[in-house]
């Protein structure tokens, strides 16, 4: 147990709860029914990392939550050279967020890391995700109990990483900056955003992409344990 921390703040999606399996799991309920000539396969690997560069512009204000939800479809079927309506496109946008939310998926280790924690820390989570959206994946998935607050950056009015959401939540939790640490996927808007604000950090990098050294890292949820 580290001695000096007393809260831990949790990013979601891509954290604790798996987005790339749930979101697979949602694309495909859709493309059986609406568009079975897709290979899921074939989209996802188009879709990912448009999704994800989607994502960034959206945390910087770049595009608008309307504009996320229309391209990065959009793109990814234009990837595929594949000729598709706007109103298709709206119609998959509203099922994907209605089917995403149904699925359940956590990573590896994810319960496991939260009952081990919260007898000793108040854990919470800061996430740029749509709030309605997110209530569901966090309560379909069993884990509100877990957590004290759930900041969203609807509620703090930015996105991670500006600084403002890791004020509030961290006014939110009735905690201290030099006692709190943030664990995350994204370097940028996670861990970045986190040491900026003068939280302490822990980047959950599953993928093992490259860090910089002074970064604290892991590959797998249990080695929390390590420095928690």
């Amino acid at each position: 147990m580290n001695t000096t921390i007393t809260d831990v703040f949790f990013d979601l999606d891509h954290t604790l709860w798996d987005f790339d399996k749930n979101s697979e799991m949602a694309f495909d309920r859709i493309f059986k029914s609406r568009f079975p000539e897709i290979k899921i396969e074939d989209f996802i690997a188009k879709y990912a990392p448009i999704n994800q560069e989607c994502w960034k512009l959206y945390q910087h204000d770049k595009i608008t939550h309307v504009e996320l939800r229309y391209n990065r479809l959009k793109f990814s079927f234009d990837a595929l050279n594949i000729e598709i309506s706007d109103e298709d496109i709206n119609q998959i946008a509203i099922d994907y967020i209605e089917f995403l939310t149904d699925n359940n998926h956590l990573f590896d280790g994810a319960i496991e890391v939260l009952e081990y924690l919260k007898p000793k820390y108040k854990l919470h989570i800061i996430t740029n995700g749509f709030a309605n959206a997110q209530d569901k994946k966090i309560n379909n998935a069993a884990l509100s109990g877990y957590f004290d607050t759930i900041t969203n950056s609807e509620l703090a009015g930015v996105k991670k990483p500006n600084s403002i959401i890791f004020d509030y939540a961290v006014d939110l939790a009735k905690a201290s900056k030099e006692n709190s640490i943030m664990i995350g996927d994204c370097l940028d808007a996670d861990i970045n955003g986190a040491l900026n604000a003068g939280l302490d950090a822990i980047f959950f990098n599953d993928k093992k992409v490259e860090a910089p050294e002074n970064i604290k890292q892991i590959n797998h949820l249990l080695e929390l344990k390590k420095y928690l």
